[in-house]
């Protein structure tokens, strides 16, 4: 059943420039919040921390006992929540690193399934893997220790162990060191900062002392929130993560299928075109952005600095990405859709030679087209569902047969069918999601 709530992203903005004084502070609490999460990632992403892990309090009273946070003068509020932010991003590498040596055991044809069956085991009981790795004796609980041994009983182990343990190192150390240069942001606790006088009290590195920003609204929320920091423009944006209802609506019953552009955002299967000045809007950002990159490197030494042009390069993409979210609310609001079905995205391919074109394909938003659409999606109870997209756009809808696209125009040479091409593609992907053709996730 669908969730009754989701978490969506909520932003809030300063409304006056923030001093140089209470920027400075502020800064200081990212720089050492960096600075922890860099001690965090270098002391405990190898293979020997691995039992630290999980829950992570290990980590914390090591990290407590170990005087860091008495030596930078951190608040605890910051410190803690570098380090278990910290924790977050090992755990993910780890987990990236699971997913993918289990993609090569699966794949591997010189496995029997009772291999397969006992490296997955490994992978899946965290003390299993932990103690293969750092190749210590397995102290497992009395049900799952049983399990192991019959299963190990039915294998070389150690041959399958030392096959793990490459796996691992090689694509573990594949993936690079984890660390961050990001200085310009922290995450904040809700001990750590109130909201009052139309804006917000943030707590600073001095004892019962906080920074005030005021705020462009008056909302007010109680979890944690991350704050961003732009010096060079003297402003910060929050983000607070916000749970909210989920809308559902008994007048949604269509399936719709949808093709995306780099000029028309989106076209259906039905013909209708939504955020047609998509196009517009990217041709004119990226023609700024190159007059802007010419007249830079040929005034390099007398350039003062980029904060006029980072204030107007925000505003082209505050200008776009609000264009883009009206046009999907309109595409939901009028198509009315219980399903919405999408070709999955390729990859972004290497550049031609025209520079113009190349430069209005790289301002392409179309990352932020569907990621935008799957939130909205989920707001409104809808279903996305990604189809499979190889050739989709040179496939007749009508017979299925091979055509051509020329100049927006697909012809089938089959059956003589001749449409516009981003509507073909959208009645393709109609047909492959209600084929079942879809993307596994």
């Amino acid at each position: 059943m669908p969730p009754d709530t989701i978490c969506k992203t909520v932003r809030q903005y300063s409304s006056k420039p923030v001093s140089a004084e209470d920027m400075a502070k502020l800064l200081e609490i990212a720089a050492d919040y960096g600075k922890v999460k860099n001690y965090v990632y270098a002391r405990y992403s190898g293979i020997g921390s691995l039992p630290k892990l999980y829950p992570g309090y290990t980590v914390q009273n090591e990290m407590t006992a170990g005087g860091l946070r008495s030596q930078m003068e951190m608040p605890s509020v910051y410190f803690y929540l570098a380090v278990f932010d910290a924790l977050g991003d090992i755990k993910c590498q780890w987990t990236r690193t699971k997913t993918k040596v289990l993609e090569l055991i699966a794949a591997n044809g010189n496995l029997t399934n009772e291999e397969k069956h006992y490296l997955r085991f490994l992978l899946k009981v965290n003390n299993a893997f932990q103690a293969v790795l750092n190749r210590k004796p397995m102290e497992l609980p009395k049900g799952i220790q049983k399990q192991h041994d019959a299963l190990a009983g039915q294998v070389d182990s150690e041959k399958l162990h030392r096959y793990l343990c490459r796996q691992v190192r090689k694509y573990h150390l594949r993936q690079g060191k984890i660390h961050t240069d990001v200085k310009d942001g922290f995450s904040v606790s809700e001990r750590a900062y109130r909201y009052g006088d139309h804006g917000i009290y943030i707590s600073i590195k001095e004892k019962r002392k906080r920074v005030f920003v005021p705020l462009t609204d008056n909302n007010q929320y109680a979890s944690q929130i991350y704050v961003s920091l732009y010096p060079q423009e003297q402003r910060i944006e929050i983000k607070v993560p916000v749970n909210v209802a989920v809308r559902r609506h008994e007048d949604y019953d269509r399936e719709v299928g949808a093709a995306f552009g780099m000029y028309t955002m989106l076209t259906t299967d039905s013909g209708r075109s939504y955020g047609e000045e998509l196009g517009t809007y990217q041709t004119e950002y990226a023609g700024w952005i190159r007059e802007q990159a010419g007249s830079y490197s040929r005034n390099r030494e007398a350039n003062p600095g980029r904060k006029k042009y980072q204030a107007k390069k925000s505003r082209y993409e505050e200008r776009l990405h609000s264009y883009i979210n009206q046009e999907l609310n309109r595409f939901l609001r009028e198509e009315k859709p219980k399903k919405v079905y999408i070709a999955k995205l390729p990859k972004p391919g290497g550049g031609g030679k025209n520079k113009k074109i190349n430069q209005s394909v790289s301002m392409w938003q179309r990352g932020y087209i569907r990621s935008r659409l799957g939130q909205k999606c989920m707001e409104q109870s809808v279903e996305l569902v990604e189809v499979l997209g190889k050739g989709i756009s040179t496939e007749c809808s009508e017979c299925g047969g091979a055509g051509v696209r020329k100049e927006g125009i697909f012809s089938c040479g089959s059956c003589g069918y001749s449409a516009e091409g981003k509507i073909n593609t959208a009645r393709n992907v109609l047909k492959r999601g209600r084929e079942g053709k879809t993307v596994n996730r």
